[in-house]
């Protein structure tokens, strides 16, 4: 039996395809700390592909003590200095500093907000938006929700979250589900 999967996933990548499998798409709820990776992931995916954050994603676990907001706020130069020496992570200084600076605004909306989940979830009113894109190029690389939450994150000081990049990551976690109809996760997903 074929499988019929999104267009975007390479079938000669096994990481790609176990990937788009059993992460994207579905639903990310109640984990702060995974809400905060995919946002610093999303971030230093910025001008580069997906599979190279998604094969280096492993390294940004260990570089960055697990994605805990609290341990990266705390982030000082030495600590720059040393994930900019790291060949495993993208050594972009700008990247970088961003995740230490969006820790530190993400633990100010947890605060606010009382989690993270809650705040992000908000905006869909705490459900997915279940798309029925039949095609790969029906499915915009942003909407007026996305730069809606931009705008708003970049209020709050978030770096490296233009539209594009908080919509892949709303596609990511399943706040909006574009896995396109005849990939055999939409149905599953929107379950």
């Amino acid at each position: 039996m074929t499988i019929t999967r999104c267009a975007w996933v390479s079938l000669d990548d096994p990481l790609y395809s176990r990937y788009h499998d059993e992460e994207w798409g579905v639903p990310l709820r109640g984990d702060d700390h995974a809400l905060f990776e995919r946002i610093c992931l999303e971030g230093a995916q910025a001008g580069l592909s997906w599979i190279t954050i998604l094969r280096k994603r492993d390294n940004y676990r260990a570089a960055f003590d697990g994605f805990d907001p609290a341990l990266v706020a705390r982030y000082d130069d030495a600590k720059v200095a040393e994930l900019l020496a790291n060949p495993g992570i993208v050594r972009n200084r700008a990247k970088v500093n961003a995740a230490i600076n969006n820790a530190r605004a993400f633990l100010a909306v947890q605060e606010e907000f009382g989690s993270f989940d809650r705040y992000l979830w908000d905006y869909v009113d705490g459900k997915p938006i279940q798309n029925r894109w039949r095609a790969m190029t029906e499915i915009p690389a942003e909407t007026e929700l996305s730069r809606k939450l931009s705008k708003d994150l970049q209020k709050r000081g978030f770096k490296f979250v233009g539209p594009t990049i908080c919509y892949a990551m709303m596609q990511a976690i399943g706040m909006v589900n574009d896995h396109t109809v005849d990939c055999y996760r939409h149905a599953e997903v929107a379950g």
